[in-house]
């Protein structure tokens, strides 16, 4: 008998950063490593993700990184995570661990150990083994995991839907779920975004006689957004623009690579006679392509809004359209992205997120999942509470007793001795988030985002002055340098006092024919005085800072 333990590092009561981990007898499993990006923030942070700080404690123990498919939500944390435990062997289908490998540089991808799995070929681990199976989402070769102990199998599903007309590559393998099932499943671990909505997911997820729609009614150029990895969609723009007289420019060197591997691996089939040139990109019947990387949500396009980008231009004439329906917590991004290009005087559409659906399980999805696994214990993972919630109303509905239904937060640990879950179990790992700004992977901390919070609010204040090396008297200054904080021109006399005030500080702190001065204490005072000199005159306060130099006179 095995002692189990379940729980999550990021994922649940949010949306995107997902990581969860199944610990077997001090073997650790972990399923998908996802970022989200800032929404609430908006302190210059590109994108967040879980910390790992267990997974760097218990390195030895740490089986490995099993990938469900290649989204951000689920695979964006692993290139910082490969920095720091580059021994940590990565698990996922061809597919996913291409689009990886262009997110990781060339010295992180040299020392990674990136382990190709195939669906419905079993891994052994020992005593335990790893089996993954084909299921349905908007990106080929997405795959469950079925991860078989002695006391049953634990499955996470990632994301899935149950749609019968997709190809072959996106196909679920429902056969393989039900000889899961029937083999005896401990827990199941299934999604959760769509447990509100009521119905199957499909057809709802193809949008392909909308695509039609735009393509018709717009006489001109139109400039689509699109996911990179959302290969489904970028499918059906292909087969909608081949039945046009219209062609297709593709921007951006990340974008071109992924598609262009993707139709090399057979994963999109398109006739490469409909794709333009740069030098098409003014023509009207161009389908101009864009996406967001590891950047903020329309990132591209609003770069393009502003007049930054150095190929297009948005005219009268164009179309904007955004091709995914607008997820949680982006909603007032797009409403103001379309906005400012009504203010340009250009068309811009979008998907309705009430009409369309992007590939998650709904309820009757769920439902099925629930029957075809029969599980004991049901533990709803990825979206906020609510939905959690919701997933498990889902569980109850189709006969899960509400005692075996897990509902938990980050770090919370789901614990099972003997095949039981002990519900007495109190223990929690801790849990935080690393906020990524930039490139270099560090975590930029809460006092950072907190002097980034001041700067914005009230502005900043640089207090300069020169003394003389010798004698340590004031020889030049100060001077004042501001910044967010007033508007100079109408403010000189708040000025003067400023340079005054600052002036008696520093003269008070110098003693005559003293060979050293205080710098650190003449500094807090500065900061401590003008601090409340400044709020007493503007309710402000802004960030004070004081450079002092010694010269040679």
């Amino acid at each position: 008998m095995s002692k189990i333990k379940i729980f999550s590092l990021g994922g649940l009561n949010e949306n995107g950063k997902n990581m969860y981990i199944v610990e077997v007898d001090k073997k650790i499993f972990v399923f998908d490593a996802g970022l989200k990006y800032d929404t609430e923030i908006k302190l210059g942070i590109d994108y967040i993700i879980p910390n790992y700080d267990y997974l760097v404690k218990n390195k030895r123990n740490v089986v490995g990184i099993f990938l469900t498919h290649g989204h951000e939500s689920h695979i964006g944390a692993v290139p910082d995570i490969l920095k720091q435990i580059p021994t940590i062997p990565v698990y996922g289908t061809k597919l996913t661990l291409e689009i990886l490998k262009n997110d990781l540089d060339i010295r992180t991808l040299k020392k990674a150990k990136l382990i190709e799995v195939k669906p419905h070929i079993k891994l052994n681990f020992g005593r335990l083994s790893i089996f993954p199976i084909s299921v349905t989402h908007s990106i080929p070769d997405a795959v469950l995991y079925v991860l078989y102990t002695h006391d049953g199998a634990i499955v996470y599903t990632g994301d899935f839907v149950f749609d019968s007309t997709v190809p072959k590559s996106y196909q679920t393998d429902i056969g393989k779920l039900a000889y899961v099932g029937k083999q005896g499943v401990l827990c199941l671990l299934s999604e959760s975004l769509y447990a509100e909505r009521s119905g199957h997911t499909s057809p709802n997820n193809r949008v392909a006689d909308f695509i039609k729609e735009v393509l018709n009614k717009s006489e001109d150029r139109i400039i689509a957004t699109i996911l990179p990895a959302h290969f489904y969609r970028i499918q059906e723009i292909f087969d909608e623009v081949s039945k046009t007289n219209r062609q297709i420019v593709i921007m951006g060197k990340k974008l071109q690579t992924i598609i262009f591997n993707a139709i090399k691996e057979g994963y999109l089939t398109i006739n490469k006679e409909k794709f333009g040139k740069l030098t098409n990109i003014e023509d009207k019947n161009t389908v101009v392509l864009i996406s967001d990387g590891r950047e903020k949500p329309f990132a591209n396009l609003e770069r393009i809004i502003k007049g930054y980008d150095k190929y297009i231009t948005i005219k009268e004439q164009d179309t904007i359209f955004i091709t995914e329906p607008s997820y949680e917590g982006a909603e007032k991004r797009e409403a103001e992205i379309m906005d400012e290009v009504a203010m340009l005087g250009a068309d811009a559409v979008s998907l309705s997120s009430k009409k369309h659906l992007l590939h998650h399980a709904s309820r009757e999805d769920l439902m099925l999942m629930i029957n075809l696994m029969n599980p004991k214990y049901y533990f709803p993972v990825k979206g906020e509470y609510r939905y959690l919630y919701a997933n498990g109303l889902v569980a109850e509905d189709v006969g899960i007793p509400k005692e075996n239904i897990i509902l938990k937060q980050n770090g919370d640990v789901a614990l099972f001795v003997n095949k039981e879950y002990i519900k007495e179990n109190y223990e929690h790992i801790k849990v935080d988030e690393i906020l990524i700004d930039g490139t270099n992977g560090e975590d930029v901390g809460d006092l950072v985002l907190k002097d980034r919070e001041m700067l914005g609010e009230n502005g900043i204040v640089i207090v300069s002055c020169t003394l003389n090396k010798t004698t340590k008297q004031i020889a030049g200054g100060p001077e004042i340098l501001t910044r967010g904080f007033i508007y100079v021109k109408d403010n000189q006399s708040l000025l003067e006092e400023t340079k005054l005030l600052s002036r008696d500080i520093i003269s008070d702190n110098i003693e005559e024919n003293t060979k050293r001065v205080d710098y650190s204490k003449i500094k807090n005072e500065v900061r401590d005085k003008l601090g409340k000199f400044f709020y007493e005159k503007t309710e402000s306060k802004p960030m004070i800072i004081t450079v002092i130099q010694e010269v040679e006179i």
